[in-house]
């Protein structure tokens, strides 16, 4: 499926690294350099025609990226990371937070939506609760958070979709269990948003990240909040800076050139065919996976009925760096260690064992790119 339009796969490599960062459509490129060929890219606010032109370029970005997540351009806030807008999110929440009020994290998540709140609690005395997924499986049902939540719960940070094993937790579910106990809902969709159309509104949650390299676009971070949220909450910033909302929430010049990018890429995912991208993906993840299992000595870690075409797995005998390595001999681009999903890799018992294998694919891989990885893991077991 639209293979032609990410130039990043014509050197042959199979890319099922795309769980760590998709590869670049060709729409985005141009779009960045195009912008800083055009003589418009200027800071914003001034009264000459770069700087208005920057402005547009801004609005016209907010407005679509709101338009994809399903909120409102007033509630998107741009920066460098997820990581770093969900540190200077938590680090504002944490200002709110009382001793012993209680924020709810889950074992599933990328440590980029666990160690904030570990901070902020820790500045404020607060406590933090682990939901679990179940075992075997690692689905997460809305009853594995609703089991964590008590009258002093604040907020409930939870991923979107697991960048490790690919389950997608029942997040409307969690959403309103968090709600009916008094709390708020901050949602990391950092690897959901490649593989499921977004949209807060049917999700009921407060807050929500992602970024943009994960969905064919330039590295950078995309928040989503409540507008009367990103009001309520008071960020650090310079003081000639606006207090505006979204904008008070932006620290320093961002990359207008990225913001182009963004745009096109924003573009592309809202004209996605996604029921044919959802039927594409599980297709070839039952390939992977039945390929996998039928190698003796594979083990595929999770299986949750609700998941994305992500893959992780360990080989009996086999170091995971080494299996990757072997596997890039190939040609064969895979993920090893364990991607910061720390919290899962101890649960599993991974961490100390070099972590595992992580597959994944998105639209535009095929057959042959799965093909390719279940010959390569075979061949480490001859």
């Amino acid at each position: 499926m639209n293979r032609d339009r990410f130039p990043g796969l014509s050197d042959g490599w199979a890319r099922l690294d795309g769980p760590g960062g998709t590869q670049a459509l060709d729409a985005a490129i141009d779009a960045m350099a195009d912008w800083m060929r055009s003589g418009s890219s200027a800071n914003d606010g001034g009264a000459f025609a770069a700087s208005h032109a920057t402005g547009a370029l801004v609005d016209r970005t907010r407005e679509r990226l709101g338009e994809l997540l399903g909120g409102t351009a007033d509630g998107i806030t741009i920066g460098p990371s997820m990581t770093a807008l969900t540190l200077r999110f938590a680090a504002a929440v944490g200002r709110t937070l009382q001793p012993g009020d209680e924020l709810i994290c889950t074992r599933l998540d990328h440590d980029a939506n666990v160690a904030p709140w570990l901070i902020a609690a820790e500045r404020a005395g607060a406590v933090v609760r682990f939901a679990e997924p179940e075992p075997g499986t690692l689905a997460l049902p809305a009853s594995a958070v609703a089991a964590q939540l008590s009258e002093r719960t604040r907020w409930v940070a939870v991923t979107g979709a697991s960048n490790a094993v690919g389950t997608v937790p029942d997040l409307a579910g969690i959403a309103e269990s968090a709600h009916a106990a008094g709390a708020r809902v901050f949602v990391d969709a950092v690897h959901h948003a490649a593989h499921r159309r977004i949209d807060v509104a049917a999700l009921g949650c407060d807050a929500l990240a992602c970024s943009p390299y994960k969905w064919f676009g330039p590295h950078a971070g995309v928040l989503w909040a409540r507008p009367e949220l990103l009001g309520e909450l008071g960020p650090d910033k310079l003081r000639p800076s606006s207090d505006a909302v979204p904008e008070r929430w932006e620290v320093g010049t961002p990359s207008y050139e990225a913001l182009a990018g963004i745009l096109a890429a924003a573009d592309y995912l809202l004209d996605l065919d996604w029921a044919a991208v959802r039927a594409h993906e599980d297709a070839l993840l039952e390939r992977m996976t039945r390929g996998l299992t039928a190698i003796e000595g594979v083990t595929v870690h999770g299986g949750a009925p609700d998941r994305t075409a992500t893959v992780m797995f360990t080989l009996a005998g086999h170091d995971p760096e080494a299996v990757a390595v072997a596997l890039a001999e190939r040609q064969v681009a895979v993920w090893h260690g364990n991607y910061y999903a720390l919290e899962l890799h101890r649960l599993l018992g991974l961490e100390d064992r070099g972590g595992a294998v992580r597959a994944g694919v998105v639209h535009y891989n095929d057959e042959a790119d799965v093909d390719r990885l279940l010959e390569g893991v075979a061949a480490l077991t001859r």
